[in-house]
């Protein structure tokens, strides 16, 4: 009957988020690989099981897109958590707080001053060629200047262990609901180890999303109307739309269940008749919000809606317009901007950046195609990318003529050697690489989750996470250990 042996562990050449060598394991993953080196292949196989009945019996699913066809799909869960010590994580959660703090306030000066165009921080042609500005939000001042109230921001650890900021989700990030439902699982799997209260808790979530949206609303004397606003049942992400609201207890609605009346107050249709809205947390891209304002041809928003914020008389998250910040392009200039706006160095580095928008950045790409990440500017889910050394010439050749086409809708990355982390694969824990996904709620006060979204490349050597793509993810925890504890020992059948 075979165990685990993390002697066998195959490190490779990336940093691994719970073993320092094969038979070491990290400070604050000690006590979660001890355990498994005690399970036999048969325990863990029926973990595994256990996990996919809960996933089931809990409802858990997302959507993909194939052949034309929507396919519901249970969500993909591997039982294996990733470990961040909370040492660690006090410094990434302040630096991403002051990340989203700076964008805030870049979002708000670029709908109103556009100083940092004035001084040259953000060059112009950046801005004029950006998709997801929206004219019809210049002037507008959203309820505590914030823009994007959710901010889902991708880290990637690289192969000397620092964390690096990968991109910022600024439009209608996702992913929170499985997050949190991650952690239901993983309670129901290995209850064992939560026992000791060094696993920091995620649950907090909803209760900082609705306190939020609550402070956001232009009746603060009143007890306030929130709802979710979804696409409808078809969208890949409802489970998530359906969850939240009902998480908060707020109702979930389409665009024909509210209406913008004449004094452009928005209200909600019900069986009682109609109640005042206050706050909607928006799950609906800004194209297709509001007919009036903006795709004439939308059946998924309100009429009257952008009306009704401009006049202050519903609040909107995340703000329209926020995904201006939400470019992959805008994303290279983030350290200025932090720099401009708060006169701070950045706590959070990103990814080195090459911006094909300019000339010499460009012959650089065009020249390196084989060894970089080369992404459209505004695409999101992993669709549109090439990673260069796992690319045919054919798809380089058609990759080149894209960038010399529209060169300010490219930008290119090193290929990180993305940390990895123990994934169950034919029943035993081998290497996988990982991204993590934070959420940042931003109002009178900032929240940032304890950890947050890992998802996990499921297929051997595989760079791609997304769930859309074949990837699954797992439970992310925030361990509290002693800083002063001697690192741990190595293990003969550990």
């Amino acid at each position: 009957m075979s165990q685990v042996n993390w002697n066998n562990y195959a490190c490779r050449d990336f940093y691994d988020e719970l073993l320092a060598a094969p038979g070491q394991p990290r400070a604050s993953a000690d006590e979660l690989c001890n355990m498994l080196a005690r399970f036999s292949a048969e325990e863990l196989a029926e973990r595994k099981t256990a996990a996919e009945i809960a996933i089931r019996t809990m409802g858990i699913t997302f959507t993909v897109y194939s052949e034309g066809a929507m396919i519901d799909r249970a969500w993909p869960f591997d039982i294996v958590p990733r470990i961040i010590s909370a040492s660690e994580w006090r410094k990434t959660e302040a630096g991403l707080k002051q990340r989203v703090q700076a964008l805030n306030l870049f979002i708000d000066d670029l709908y109103h001053d556009q100083k940092v165009i004035k001084d040259k921080v953000l060059p112009a042609e950046v801005l004029a060629q950006s998709v997801n500005f929206r004219p019809q939000c210049v002037g507008i001042n959203p309820p505590h200047g914030v823009w994007a109230h959710i901010c889902g921001s991708d880290l990637v650890r690289g192969g000397d262990g620092t964390l690096y900021v990968l991109e910022d989700n600024l439009r209608i990030p996702s992913g929170v609901s499985y997050m949190l439902e991650n952690r239901n699982v993983t309670k129901r799997v290995l209850p064992e180890l939560f026992a000791s209260g060094k696993i920091l808790p995620v649950d907090d979530y909803v209760a900082h999303l609705y306190d939020m949206l609550a402070a956001m609303s232009p009746r603060p004397g009143d007890d306030p109307q929130v709802v979710v606003l979804t696409p409808g049942i078809y969208n890949s992400a409802y489970f998530e739309h359906a969850y939240l609201a009902q998480q908060m207890g707020v109702e979930l609605v389409q665009g024909s269940d509210l209406l913008v009346d004449d004094e452009d107050v928005v209200y909600m249709r019900t069986v009682e008749g109609m109640r005042r809205v206050d706050v909607i947390y928006r799950r609906i891209d800004d194209e297709f919000l509001d007919p009036e304002a903006f795709n004439s041809d939308s059946m998924l928003g309100v009429a009257g809606l952008m009306r009704s914020w401009r006049a202050g008389k519903v609040a909107l998250a995340n703000a329209p317009g926020a995904g201006v910040a939400d470019d992959k392009v805008v994303y290279a200039f983030v350290p200025e901007i932090i720099k401009y706006y708060l006169d701070q160095e950045p706590l959070l580095p990103n990814v080195p950046s090459y911006l094909c928008m300019f000339e010499d950045d460009r012959k650089y790409v065009l020249e390196h195609l084989d060894e970089l990440v080369v992404k459209p500017a505004n695409e999101s889910g992993g669709y549109g990318m090439l990673i260069g050394p796992r690319s045919t010439k054919e798809t380089r050749n058609e990759f080149a003529r894209l960038i010399k086409a529209n060169p300010r809708n490219y930008m290119a990355q090193p290929t990180l050697a993305l940390s990895t982390t123990p994934t169950l694969a034919n029943g035993l824990p081998q290497p996988r690489h990982v991204d993590l996904r934070p959420f940042i709620l931003s109002g009178p006060e900032t929240h940032v989750t304890t950890g947050g979204l890992t998802r996990v490349a499921l297929v051997e050597g595989s760079l791609v996470v997304n769930s859309s793509q074949g990837g699954g993810s797992k439970d992310t925890w925030i361990v509290e250990t002693d800083e002063n504890a001697a690192p741990a020992a190595e293990q003969t059948g550990v």
